[in-house]
């Protein structure tokens, strides 16, 4: 985070100690009074998400005692230093809060796929798809070449929906080689006109990378997908 961004705390500090602690309720007139109340929506959205345990009451202290040069509790040459490791702090700590919290969805990815491949209907390919066929087809099947035209409705394992062309009430078209291998994998099994089900393992899906804000690293997915169309089939 840079510094740079508590500059509209200051400000803001500055006017809660000229006015007591009370907060100004004041329209918006001209470009900037919409500026200055902007930069201080985006600052307190940067302070909630990077410091929000933020001592608010130091925080003036420090300012005020600096613009007084007055009782300063810190060397001037030891303050950017001392907020340098505590972001840097704060930054392992969230790394690793993320680690943690992906060896466990990757761990309960792999107990959901371990127990969902022994129940009716699952089929599981060598590569670790697993599908479960919901009504079959009868028109061709794509290739790796084929640009498709599907509808798709995308959840995590909580059945979280993450992607949804079936929400969107309008179907997807792309190249059946230009999507994650599970994808390309699981379309050349269906004949234009079926409906299949994937249970999609993360080494078939986004691994260890984030996609979006919910699919989190080594997450496996789920899809109903229907396939509508060929639109090219080279």
């Amino acid at each position: 985070m840079k510094i740079i961004k508590f500059l509209g705390v200051v400000l803001a500090a500055s006017v809660l100690s000229s006015c007591g602690g009370k907060v100004s309720k004041r329209e918006l007139k001209t470009e900037l009074d919409s500026v200055s109340y902007a930069i201080g929506m985006d600052v307190a959205r940067n302070v909630k998400t990077n410091v929000s345990e933020i001592d608010s009451e130091l925080f003036i202290q420090g300012y005020m005692n600096v613009l007084d040069s007055t009782n300063i509790l810190i060397k001037e040459e030891n303050c950017q230093q001392i907020l340098s490791a505590y972001f840097q702090k704060k930054q392992q700590e969230n790394m690793k809060k993320q680690q943690e919290e992906a060896e466990k969805g990757k761990v309960l990815g792999e107990k959901f796929l371990e127990e969902n491949k022994s129940k009716e209907g699952v089929k599981v390919t060598a590569s670790g798809l697993q599908y479960k066929v919901l009504k079959e087809g009868t028109g061709a099947k794509p290739t790796p070449e084929s640009t498709v035209k599907v509808h798709y409705h995308g959840t995590l394992i909580d059945g979280t929906v993450f992607d949804s062309s079936v929400e969107r009430g309008e179907p997807t078209t792309f190249g059946v080689g230009q999507v994650i291998p599970g994808w390309t994998e699981g379309l050349q099994l269906m004949s234009v006109g079926s409906k299949y089900k994937f249970f999609i393992p993360q080494e078939l899906g986004y691994g260890a990378r984030q996609a979006g804000e919910k699919i989190k690293p080594f997450s496996a997915l789920i899809f109903e997908v229907e396939l509508l169309e060929i639109v090219e089939n080279k």
